[in-house]
């Protein structure tokens, strides 16, 4: 959303992409990581292996070799080991895991150390005998993964228990060479590697944000993240001869404070695109107990935010949410802001509650209605969505950003819901709104994710090309526009040289460096791909969207550690 600017950056479209990934997915196949958020819209249809608790007979996918025994030969050593294995399987199916732990360590001790298959598959056994003794099953199932290094059951039973001793480092790194070997095929393992993806994402973003440098996104993102608000007090320039028409006796006073510092410096610093003194002048006029406190407040809270700084946020929001004497647009802007703030650290009824707060002080606020329709499409509430979309157009016929959104919320639900003719109905929509509106890049831009969406590629270029055009310094678009070439042409060399304009546009756009990574992912170059994961995971606005970034680049680190110690590689590009 919009509002949500501050703590995730934005698409072209305007939405954080995690929602982009949710609402429209990614136009490319990606490697370990990202190809298990690629698949989890399939995983419905998809069988898994089931629960991997029964011994077996034999390895897999190495075939055993059986030793030869018939009625003029006495049995041999690898016979007598197949028959205590038997005795153990009898055991475990009877639940006595005692007796079968007996009877594999008996046949372990009588399998010829040649028949490397068969004894693998015995410690396998009795790895499953084990059942919650983790440190033991770990033992065996290493033992049989040694024999045989491509052993699924033995590795993922190996995860399973290495997750429990909490070491997620190697429990991934089993279950990525599990998932390769499966062909991302199944299920259970897709859902473990993702479950410890994210559990270790959020782990070393955790400590890696708490002790990050705040730092300024570009001034195309700041702009951008502005232009969301029609309604907003702190947004508005400064208007000719404003200190002198608020209040005529304080002239000399105002002009002084202008000259100065306080909040009237730091809205010309805003004009002159000098983002980085705009939270010390903010302080200033807070530390004085200044006429536009409650301003001052809601411009430094905006900047922290920003900065990617929610905690420094926080307070100063919700001061101006508690002062009642305050201007009302100021009261709901703050609330619109922390809501989204909220929604961005996954509290979804705090951030509800706020804009239904913001709504009910401001009822004729658009902002409100804009923001919080937003919202109701990450929330999948797509009918609530469009009935604030509607509440904001009609406060604010000149909504462009509003128009747009609509109709893409009105597109995702004909789209998810299959319906053709009310998908043609959006698409008609989308034509209207960049006939009204032919300078709202936004407008464009959604509209290419529907024709993308469409397999319109051609059409869905130009309209990234009239994006380009009204925002050439806007470094998202040409990443949807690089994403677009691999999707229709398979033309990797446009698509990574529009990427790169990207970064050459804004060094500080993460969206880039992490959709790099992804791409070099899908080519093997992993070193590569792990560089780029770590450039975004320096500049990215939120605990969240590190954990994100963070997940990714360890899915790549697990990746080139599968490669080393079993030659495993996924399919490339």
């Amino acid at each position: 959303m919009a509002a949500s600017k501050p703590v995730e950056p934005q698409s072209a479209t305007g939405l954080p992409r995690w929602q982009l990934a949710l609402l429209v997915g990614t136009p490319i196949v990606l490697g370990v990581g990202a190809v298990y958020l690629w698949n989890r819209s399939r995983r419905k249809g998809m069988k898994g292996t089931g629960e991997r608790k029964t011994p077996e007979g034999s390895a897999s996918p190495v075939q055993e070799t059986r030793g030869v025994s018939t009625s003029n030969k006495q049995p041999s050593p690898l016979d007598h080991a197949q028959s205590s294995k038997n005795k153990g399987n009898k055991y475990f199916k009877a639940g006595k895991y005692e007796k079968a732990i007996q009877c594999y360590t008996e046949a372990i001790g009588l399998c010829p150390g040649d028949q490397k298959a068969d004894l693998s598959t015995f410690y396998q056994n009795r790895a499953a005998a084990f059942e919650q003794q983790w440190t033991e099953v770990v033992q065996d199932c290493s033992q049989a993964v040694e024999l045989n290094p491509r052993y699924i059951k033995a590795l993922f039973r190996r995860a399973k228990a290495l997750e429990k001793l909490d070491n997620k480092k190697e429990c991934l790194e089993d279950v990525t060479a599990v998932c390769i070997l499966e062909a991302f095929q199944n299920q259970q393992s897709m859902l473990l590697a993702d479950k410890v993806l994210k559990q270790l994402g959020k782990e070393k973003a955790k400590e890696k944000y708490k002790n990050r440098e705040p730092m300024m996104p570009s001034p195309q993102f700041i702009k951008s993240y502005f232009s969301s608000f029609t309604d907003d007090i702190i947004s508005q320039p400064l208007q000719k001869g404003e200190k002198k028409d608020e209040d005529k006796d304080k002239e000399g006073e105002a002009a002084e404070i202008t000259e100065s510092a306080g909040y009237l410096k730091a809205k010309q610093y805003m004009e002159e695109e000098n983002y980085d003194k705009i939270i010390s002048e903010c302080t200033k006029e807070i530390e004085s107990g200044g006429r536009y406190t409650a301003e001052a407040l809601l411009l430094r809270a905006t900047f922290y935010l920003l900065i990617g700084n929610a905690t420094a946020a926080q307070p100063d929001l919700d001061q101006v949410i508690n002062m009642k004497d305050a201007n009302v647009k100021l009261r709901a802007n703050a609330l619109i802001k922390r809501g989204s703030m909220y929604m961005q650290q996954q509290q979804p009824l705090h951030s509800t509650q706020d804009f239904n707060t913001a709504a009910e002080i401001d009822t004729q606020n658009p902002d409100v209605y804009h923001h919080r329709g937003q919202l109701k499409i990450l929330l999948d509430q797509v009918d609530e969505a469009v009935g604030d979309f509607d509440e904001c157009i009609r406060l604010r016929p000149d909504s462009a950003l509003a128009q747009a959104q609509k109709c893409f919320a009105l597109y995702r639900q004909a789209y998810t819901g299959n319906n053709l003719s009310q998908v043609e109905k959006a698409m008609d929509g989308f034509e209207d709104v960049i006939r009204r509106f032919p300078k709202c890049a936004e407008g464009y831009a959604l509209y290419a994710q529907a024709l993308t969406d469409q397999q319109q590629f051609g059409k869905a270029d130009e309209m990234y090309d009239k994006c380009i055009e009204l925002e050439p310094d806007n470094a998202t678009t040409y990443v949807h526009k690089g994403l677009l070439q691999l999707q229709w042409k398979q033309d990797l060399d446009l698509g990574l040289e529009l990427i790169s304009k990207a970064i050459e546009i804004d060094n500080k756009c993460d969206f880039a460096y992490e959709t790099m990574g992804t791409i070099e992912v899908q080519r093997g170059n992993l070193d590569k791909a792990i560089e780029m994961f770590n450039k975004a995971i320096n500049l990215a606005k939120s605990e969240m969207e590190m954990a994100h970034l963070y997940s990714l680049c360890d899915a790549a680190y697990a990746q080139t550690e599968v490669a080393k110690k079993y030659g495993l590689k996924p399919p490339t590009l």
